[in-house]
């Protein structure tokens, strides 16, 4: 009998835990609805006061944007690589290469899978590149989508959404030109047949043999024996004088990592970039779109020839660290944290800024002062500028491109709070590295008024520079449909409010 009174009491207790737990879920489940939906609101808001093209009288800026343009084949990245029965193996100097063979690409792709990072690699191995596409194109011709590619296209289409004039340098055949809206004017001559680069993605969570994706990424392939040349720049040349753009973008310039050129000829293109960027007046803003660069000669070049002509620059946050640590200690980073703390990545855009703007003397002819820095990371949007430039809206800008990352990601341009999650804490530090900006503070993101932004000043050559920070949570997108291209979305979306 006492046997069963007990057996009777434990099953009450089971089932007693059981509706606590349940109830516990469902109301941990409606704070996070509540949360999200709080900041939707309060993002929704900064984007709305500063709608862009949408007012009625409303000045269109213009924007120029460069160079290149491809037809980009989604994949899923599991189906399309399968683990091999030997495992891999990781050699660093292997992944700091062009990839030459399948064994390269196998290691490559499980080095980037495993730290969730986003990553782009030139396939010289002609043959290696077709099988690829001929697998995707017949084994999984029910899976796969193609869409347009390339930085300066995809950037280009989302300024236009945002309400900008448009002017786009790349060369692409009369099939994908029509996949452009009509609005955008395009210079660059008619190919034949576009190149293809490939988007390996994956979601959080797949596994692939012994690895599980941290976060849902991308690895991008390709055989591009066009782009690399930036070819584009000629063409957008006479165009900018007579579209006299208020921003000029130079993106692609990741296209020549790794590609074998014939002597001097990559550096006499990025020389070409260069003359470009030099022969725009000051009003005329200039913005670098980073990228995934593997190849530490190529990083040294963009360090000598294109960032000391740039008053901004946008990255995400393996390209800021890869950027830190070329600046810093002249090396690369194959891949870093895919999801840093705010305070780590902020001394990194802090050092970066510093490293940069000691290169710049007031007296540097025909240099520009870095002002502006972007990074978009899962989690967050962080935008610096420095005050007195003629950047403007930074608060409304981090809320623009937080949105927007949700939006691109999730393929609706509605967001419902359902499909979102926020990763970032309820609050965060400013530093974790007091010898930079002093003690740290830590901000507590106000859910009615989300972005959060402070100033702070550093000292560069006697010369003290005041500058202002915005961080913004991401609606971090639950069910990922498509990460190529959000990084240009997002930087897009961005920089057309603060022009």
């Amino acid at each position: 009998m006492t046997s069963l009174k007990c057996i009777s009491v434990m099953t009450t207790c089971s089932v007693f835990g059981a509706l606590l737990a349940i109830i516990f879920q469902a109301l941990w489940t409606l704070n996070q609805l509540n949360t999200v939906t709080l900041i939707l609101t309060g993002l929704l808001a900064l984007e709305n006061v500063h709608r862009g093209g949408i007012n009625e009288g409303y000045e269109k800026p213009k924007v120029a944007v460069g160079y290149g343009g491809c037809a980009d084949l989604v994949v899923n990245a599991t189906q399309l690589l399968s683990y091999p029965e030997d495992g891999v193996s990781f050699e660093k100097d292997e992944l700091l290469s062009e990839i030459t063979d399948e064994k390269k690409l196998i290691d490559n792709f499980a080095h980037y899978f495993e730290n969730g990072a986003a990553s782009e690699r030139f396939i010289s191995d002609d043959k290696l590149f077709k099988r690829l596409l001929t697998k995707a194109k017949t084994k999984l011709k029910d899976s796969i989508r193609w869409t347009l590619g390339g930085n300066a296209p995809m950037m280009g289409v989302r300024f236009l959404k945002e309400g900008a004039d448009v002017l786009l340098a790349t060369r692409m055949s009369e099939k994908l030109r029509k996949h452009l809206p009509t609005e955008i004017q395009l210079v660059g001559d008619v190919i034949d047949e576009d190149d293809i680069h490939m988007i390996l993605e994956y979601k959080t969570g797949e596994t692939w043999g012994p690895f599980t994706a941290p976060r849902a990424n991308r690895f991008i392939v390709h055989n591009d024996h066009r782009n690399p040349f930036l070819q584009a720049v000629e063409w957008l040349e006479d165009a900018l004088k007579n579209f006299q753009p208020r921003l000029l973008v130079v993106s692609g310039i990741q296209m020549m990592d790794t590609f074998k050129f014939e002597p001097g000829v990559r550096e006499a293109r990025i020389e070409k970039v260069k003359e470009q960027m030099i022969a725009q007046p000051r009003n005329t803003l200039i913005h670098f779109e980073m990228a995934s660069y593997v190849e530490k000669d190529l990083l040294s070049l963009i360090e000598k020839n294109i960032l000391p002509y740039t008053d901004s620059i946008g990255m995400n946050e393996q390209e800021v660290a890869n950027l830190n640590r070329k600046l810093s200690k002249d090396t690369v980073a194959s891949a870093t944290d895919s999801n840093p703390r705010v305070a780590h990545t902020l001394d990194l855009m802090r050092e970066v800024f510093v490293n940069l703007r000691s290169s710049y003397a007031s007296n540097s002819k025909n240099k520009r002062p870095l002002t502006r820095m972007h990074v978009h990371t899962l989690a967050y949007q962080v935008i610096l500028i420095v005050k007195g430039s003629q950047w403007n809206n930074t608060k409304n800008a981090a809320a623009k491109a937080a949105l927007t990352a949700h939006r691109h990601v999730c393929a609706n341009e509605v967001i419902n709070p359902e499909s979102a999650m926020l990763i970032l804490d309820s609050s965060f530090a400013t530093t974790v590295n007091e010898l930079i900006v002093g003690k740290p503070q830590r901000i507590k993101i106000e859910q009615k008024d989300p972005v959060s932004c402070w100033s702070e000043s550093v000292k560069v050559q006697s010369q003290i520079i005041e500058y202002e920070i915005c961080v913004a949570p991401v609606l971090v997108c639950r069910d990922a449909k498509q990460t190529a291209g959000a990084g240009d979305n997002i930087s897009a979306s961005g920089l057309v409010v603060q022009i």
